[in-house]
């Protein structure tokens, strides 16, 4: 297709190549892993057989605004996570998987039992500036075995700020709110509270409440410290201990500004330093080994967790887990009586796979995933394992 009459179209891979801002994802590239290069080459050749081909995968499909190379790999492949075996159907004609192009005729060439996708020649209509950048779109379906829903930024966003695991309790030392404004019992936004501690030297905090801590289901080792999050503060002015004139030590507490408030801020809690968050693009890939595991915590008051939700795993980068893994939800199969036979015998029914996890935190021992698309609730204990 001539580079004159087409304008590069942003694909978000697998409906999640998410940025923070529109400038930074229009610029910046999207990531290759060398693994999927190397599934990619490793088909680039011969294509996939036809067996791996989605029941109703068509024989061609025109790229428009609003398709993502997630959709595209759910068209074409029963595991839209595989996408790079269809970027390796045809190496050579698609050499980025990133970048396809608005008015592209995508072509599925079936030959000696095998699949390749290739690039119809002299189709498009776009002009030069006429780019269009994908938005992650919500598409949540009934949970079967052909797709994994997509996951778009707006749901895990406010958990990058909000679910945080600390290693140790180091909140127990950190500078903490000891007084607020007269007659204010809670703060919100705006208002003044008073913290003593060391700050480090920084200016902008993170507040949270007491720590919790998060134990193994199975084992009871102590995986990390989650603390609830509260807002932010900003240091407007530090504190001193300063001698009075009759000699006696005066306390004069640090001066902070609540700048926000998901909860009211009160007496005793604790303040640590917001760290420059670095909002990956997330690319939903599965495990490249197998992996099991259970889950630790449903992030907040809840009991169950349901669809969209976030939940606390008992395993993290020690244990290979990486950002954007794509998890299989199980659960127990129930206990039951076989009274088929002259003495009754009981049973346990096999454990049934009910939802699928999206990774998007990692710890080095816990890591968070929300749930985007699940049968029945999910409870702490319930486990998981590559999909």
């Amino acid at each position: 297709m001539p580079a004159a009459r087409t304008a590069p179209l942003t694909v978000l891979a697998a409906c999640l190549a998410l940025a923070t801002a529109s400038a930074w994802a229009q610029t910046s590239p999207f990531p290759v892993t060398p693994e999927q290069r190397r599934v990619a080459d490793q088909v680039a050749g011969a294509g996939v057989p036809l067996a791996e081909l989605a029941p109703d995968a068509p024989d061609s499909h025109t790229v428009k605004a609003g398709d993502t190379l997630w959709d595209i790999s759910k068209l074409f492949l029963k595991s839209p996570w595989r996408w790079p075996e269809l970027w390796g159907m045809n190496r050579e004609q698609i050499r980025n998987p990133h970048l396809i192009y608005p008015g592209q005729v995508l072509l599925l060439v079936k030959i000696d039992g095998r699949a390749r996708l290739q690039l119809a020649q002299g189709v498009g209509g776009g002009t030069a500036g006429d780019a269009v950048k994908l938005r992650p779109q919500m598409r949540i379906a009934a949970l079967d075995s052909n797709g994994i829903a997509a996951i778009p930024l707006h749901l895990i966003q406010p958990f990058l700020t909000d679910a945080v695991v600390f290693e140790t309790d180091q909140l127990a030392a950190a500078p903490r709110v000891v007084a607020t404004q007269e007659g204010h019992v809670l703060l919100g936004k705006g208002d003044i509270a008073y913290a003593r501690g060391d700050f480090g030297g920084a200016t902008d905090f993170r507040v949270f409440r007491t720590a919790r801590t998060l134990r193994d289901p199975a084992t009871k080792e102590i995986l990390g410290y989650e603390a609830p999050y509260v807002g932010t503060a900003e240091l407007i002015r530090m504190g001193e201990d300063r001698t009075t004139a009759d000699g006696k030590t005066e306390i004069v507490p640090a001066t902070v500004r609540i700048q926000q408030a998901k909860q009211e801020v009160g007496i005793g809690d604790r303040l640590a330093p917001a760290p420059q968050r670095n909002l990956e693009r997330y690319v939903p890939h599965a495990p490249d080994k197998p992996m099991a595991g259970q889950i630790a915590a449903i992030y907040g008051d809840a009991l169950n967790a349901g669809q969209n939700q976030i939940v606390a795993l008992n395993r993290g980068k020690r244990d290979g887990v990486e950002r954007g893994h794509v998890l299989a939800l199980w659960r127990d199969g129930a206990a039951a009586v076989d009274k088929t036979q002259e003495r009754a015998q009981a049973i346990k029914l096999p454990d049934e796979r009910h939802g699928v996890l999206f990774v998007f935190e990692v710890y080095e021992r816990v890591s968070y995933a929300l749930i985007i698309s699940v049968k029945e609730p999910v409870k702490p204990g319930d486990r998981f394992s590559e999909p």
